[in-house]
């Protein structure tokens, strides 16, 4: 039978959960400057091109880095909170033995 995980209690959850959102919110921040800084970056080097090239920029970028910190965040959730170990591997105990007791 699989251990229970850490995000069963609700107390701990919550506060999983209030780190996983403060980092998503100090990542939202840093994407709004990483953005800022390449939109003048290619403004310097080409001008003013197209209003549509400015904002395809900005959400590709926006939306690159939101989801790779969101993506991470959740590993660093999953990882932090032992909700990895709760899992039970059956094809390893079939390959390698019932040795975890």
């Amino acid at each position: 039978m699989p251990r229970p995980s850490n995000l069963d209690d609700p107390d701990y959850a919550r506060f999983a959960w209030a780190r996983y959102r403060r980092l998503m919110w100090f990542m939202a921040l840093v994407t709004l400057g990483v953005v800022a800084v390449a939109l003048g970056i290619m403004f310097a080097l080409h001008g003013w091109v197209s209003i549509h090239l400015y904002i395809a920029t900005a959400l590709a970028v926006a939306a690159a880095m939101l989801l790779t910190a969101a993506l991470m965040g959740l590993v660093f959730l999953s990882s932090g909170t032992g909700h990895d170990e709760a899992v039970e591997d059956e094809i390893s105990k079939e390959i390698y033995g019932d040795d975890e007791k």
